[in-house]
């Protein structure tokens, strides 16, 4: 395989429609495994997944559950030539918030005393009636020039049964494990007083401004300046929200932190509680790189709509270029609304996914590559009924290329009401 190149793992077809998809990527030197579940060939829940005519006999079934979760990893990961220890980024999603501690204890056991930065969130639904937990996960592979280091910046507090790495470089690129306005060590001191309106007042400080602020300066910060990076070389962030009516709010913590490097931003909506901490109001993870190296972030701004002013469309840095999460709205509105008020056929998910992926595909074309190099795709949905007719214009575009996709149920509204799918791309410049 050509060191540029890319190639599907484990191409399936899912779903009644026989949707053709990838539970993996392999591209360059990374490797994106994308949408595991625990299923079987067919994609139904693996029997160990599954409760049988004894459901209170062996292990218990979220632990089951999470061990075949990470034997489904690391056969994405073994075919495209690397494995757990090379991984460097983790996210979770699960429906109910009693299997976190289940695939914690899988996770040690499988990945031992390297454990990649990770974030867990709460969400109603995920693609496969019955999981209890879905996973995405990066890894680069051995000798392809991005060694991974794991990164324990002094002071910076991390979840204490989580025992995952709060930080990873790979090359000159810096992962950030997903971060709550958590304080004292182990987390276990709940939030942290200062990003909490005090007691008994009502107007001393605004929650969510206050827990982005703490979250940036204490979290954040000391987290990139570990690795040699800094909120002007952060590319990608993800923030999940409890209440996806504090972006705004949040938007001028996060204009006043960054300025004019904001990065590639995704906002999605969580349950509430949503987080390790059932008060938590939001959580963030980034991807940045380090200073004065060879790679640079060269963000779309110009000419591009965003969802939110000032934010890029999507953010290139050496290989990869990363979107900002994409809807389908402008200044005025939802797409597709406009297009049913205009009489137009066609139902509403079709609409906004023909929106997006011209979008898509515009932004990916500046930037030097092509929306056939799409290498992660995750869909927000409020509604997962929409998920097969929103792959199927992905395969209009894309033809039978196996998609990396995967889908999880949402709260709705998103950040545009009235917007019923989001996507967040990562696509790969060759």
């Amino acid at each position: 395989m050509p060191a540029n190149s890319i190639e599907a793992l484990i191409p399936f077809k899912f779903g009644k429609g026989r949707i053709p998809c990838a539970r993996g990527m392999r591209a360059g030197p990374w490797v994106f495994a994308s949408g595991i579940l625990a299923i079987d060939e067919k994609g139904a829940l693996s029997p160990q997944a599954r409760d049988g005519g004894r459901p209170l006999s062996g292990l218990p079934r979220w632990y089951r559950e999470a061990l075949c979760l990470y034997q489904r990893a690391e056969e994405v990961l073994r075919a495209g030539g690397t494995d757990l220890g090379h991984s460097v980024r983790s996210d979770q999603y699960f429906p109910d918030w009693r299997a976190v501690p289940f695939l914690h204890l899988a996770r040690k056991e499988r990945c031992g005393n390297y454990i990649a930065p990770s974030t867990s969130v709460l969400e109603p639904r995920l693609l496969v009636p019955g999981a209890g937990m879905a996973m995405e996960m990066i890894a680069v592979r051995p000798g392809a020039g991005l060694d991974v280091r794991p990164l324990y910046p002094e002071g910076l507090d991390v979840p204490s049964t989580s025992a995952f790495a709060p930080v990873v470089t790979a090359g000159e690129y810096v992962f950030v494990a997903g971060f709550l306005a958590a304080w004292q060590p182990g987390d276990l001191g709940g939030i942290a007083p200062e990003a909490k309106v005090p007691q008994g007042h009502l107007w001393k400080g605004n929650r969510i401004q206050l827990e982005a602020d703490y979250i940036i300066r204490r979290k954040l910060v000391p987290a990139l300046e570990g690795a040699g990076a800094s909120l002007d070389s952060v590319v990608k962030a993800q923030v999940y929200l409890v209440d996806i009516h504090d972006v705004p709010a949040f938007n001028q913590v996060w204009a006043r932190h960054f300025g004019d490097a904001v990065p590639a931003t995704t906002f999605v909506p969580s349950l509430d509680p949503g987080f390790a901490i059932a008060d938590a109001r939001c959580e963030i993870n980034l991807l940045a790189v380090t200073r004065g190296g060879r790679l640079s972030k060269a963000p779309l701004k110009e000419s591009f709509p965003a969802v939110c002013d000032g934010h890029p469309l999507a953010v290139r840095a050496g290989s990869l270029l990363c979107f900002s999460g994409l809807l389908a709205a402008d200044a005025r509105g939802p797409i597709a609304r406009r297009r049913r008020a205009a009489g137009r056929s066609g139902s509403g998910i079709r609409a906004q996914m023909q929106y997006l992926l011209d979008l898509a595909a515009e932004g990916c074309r500046a930037a030097g590559t092509s929306l056939e190099n799409v290498v992660r795709i995750q869909q927000f949905h409020t509604d997962l009924g929409e998920f097969e007719p929103a792959c199927r214009v992905w395969l209009e575009r894309l033809g039978d290329r196996p998609l990396p996709i995967s889908a999880i149920q949402v709260p709705a509204p998103l950040v545009v009401p009235g917007c019923t799918v989001q996507l967040d791309l990562w696509v790969y410049v060759p």
